[in-house]
């Protein structure tokens, strides 16, 4: 009846469809819905309370594919070590398919930055060797299909790509001799113009790796040349690669950088898929664990744990600063050795250093210094004999210092020139001479044949009877009687 056509053809309630729509969420739908505004989406995250049901899920897979694509698309040689560890803090895992997609994508729009790009799945492939080899199946596809199709421009990119990651090795060198087999095989313009760029970008590393391989194809492009069927501006480009090839590749040569380099062995004619089913989202049942294990790893490779425990160690307890570069022994050395050379005599030197206030532990460098100032000098001066015994009647510490700095120059006594010898002998003579250090520490000395050599037998002459005015050696300074009856001494046996 009219009466029920009318009403078959009257439009549905707006508010019915209005539900309908709310319905159908943008976020579940395949192609990820209308453009959603970061802060929106970051909201709308969090109002999700389910994190690993399909909804949260897909708008992480959102993010992940637009901060993959966003840094990828940045990168330049320049800034590649500061993208690096943004990338690996997203999940390369997950997002393995969007990483590929992403590089290919760049790569085939810029073919100048195919170097970065090499460079860049060189060293992703170290931590994911899965991924270097998943965009290395990828480029060789891509390179089958347009070599089937005549598409010049994409086998030009996809050859130039995989040359370099042939030079950063993340490509087997046989692969590269496979693809200049087959592209000299049928020579054309075309095809030949394609084995020269490519041989110009990872020639140098065929030359290191497959001398023999690299000879044949070499031949092979010397064969071309002298049939003469191909175009005159392609033998002008065979001539000029075999001016290249005597140049050693310049321009052309080694990697961006020394990595943990991993080389898959594919072949040009192995059969490969693309997984293209890695680009599209899908829900993963088990995706807290997933993204837990991935932290796990990021974690590792960008040294984040070290890091956190330092933190948690400064927290624990008051924060300890450690000079390991040693600045203030350094600068406590130069003061030292200044205030010993500026000083008009030994009072006045012993007074200045003094007022420094070495801290307890550092008497060793002040010994160090007077040994070494005075063994410097062209002729020994008394200076740093009188400075020696009143540091060593000052205090016991000073005392002790001298003395281990006996032992190690008489242990050491055959490094030094007999200039140094004779000064070192005189100094510690003095010492000795003026009871500012014990004689018990002269039982380092044992004369025998065995246990001297000509230093040190030469430093024993010059600590004992050397003649000086005024006396300061042992047997002047004593007199021979005393010093042998010193020397027989009870305690000096």
């Amino acid at each position: 009846s009219p009466g029920k056509d009318k009403k078959e053809n009257t439009p549905p309630d707006k508010s019915q469809g209005g539900k309908k729509d709310e319905e159908k969420k943008p976020e579940l739908t395949r192609a990820g819905g209308a453009y959603v505004p970061p802060f929106k989406l970051a909201q709308m995250m969090k109002d999700i309370d389910d994190k690993s049901g399909p909804e949260y899920q897909r708008m992480t897979w959102d993010a992940l594919r637009k901060s993959i694509n966003g840094l990828v698309n940045k990168i330049n040689a320049s800034n590649i070590k500061n993208i690096l560890p943004e990338l690996f803090g997203e999940n390369m895992v997950r997002g393995r398919g969007l990483f590929a997609r992403s590089v290919m994508k760049s790569q085939m729009a810029s073919p100048t930055f195919t170097d970065v790009y090499a460079c860049l799945v060189a060293v992703v492939n170290t931590k994911f060797p899965e991924l270097g080899e998943l965009i290395l199946k990828r480029v060789i596809l891509q390179f089958r299909r347009a070599y089937k199709r005549n598409d010049k421009p994409v086998c030009v990119a996809a050859t130039k790509f995989l040359a370099h990651l042939v030079m950063q090795q993340v490509g087997h060198e046989l692969l590269a001799l496979e693809l200049l087999t087959l592209l000299l095989q049928r020579p054309s313009d075309d095809s030949v113009e394609v084995a020269i760029e490519f041989t110009k970008e990872c020639g140098f590393v065929l030359e290191e790796l497959t001398p023999q391989g690299l000879h044949s194809i070499f031949e092979r492009f010397r064969g071309i040349l002298h049939e003469g069927e191909i175009d005159k501006r392609v033998q002008f480009m065979i001539e000029g690669l075999f001016a290249l090839r005597k140049a050693k590749f310049e321009g052309h040569t080694g990697l961006r950088d020394e990595l943990d380099l991993i080389t898959h062995e594919i072949s040009l004619d192995e059969k490969v898929e693309a997984e293209t089913s890695l680009d599209i989202f899908k829900s993963d049942p088990e995706y807290l664990e997933h993204e837990k294990a991935y932290e796990a790893v990021k974690n590792e490779i960008l040294g984040l744990n070290e890091e956190e425990e330092e933190e948690d160690e400064r927290t624990d307890g008051k924060m300890t600063i450690m000079d390991m570069t040693e600045t203030d022994k350094v600068n406590l050395r130069r003061t030292i050795y200044l205030t010993i050379m500026s000083s008009l005599d030994f009072e006045e030197a012993g007074h200045k250093m003094l007022k420094m206030n070495i801290p307890e532990g550092a008497e060793v460098e002040l010994t160090t210094m007077l040994t070494e100032c005075c063994s410097q000098e062209r002729t020994y001066l008394r200076y740093y004999g009188l400075l020696g015994q009143r540091f060593c009647l000052l205090g016991q510490a000073y005392q002790v210092e001298f003395d281990i700095a006996f032992q190690k120059q008489y242990t050491m006594i055959h490094r030094l020139e007999t200039n140094k010898l004779r000064n070192v002998a005189k100094f510690f003579s003095h010492l000795f001479g003026t009871d500012a250090l014990p004689w018990q520490s002269m039982a380092i000395i044992t004369l025998t044949e065995d246990d001297t050599t000509s230093s040190s037998r030469i430093f024993i002459k010059i600590l004992f009877q050397a003649r000086s005015s005024p006396p300061i050696e042992l047997a002047e300074h004593l007199g021979l009687r005393t010093l042998n009856s010193r020397l027989q001494d009870p305690g000096m046996q």
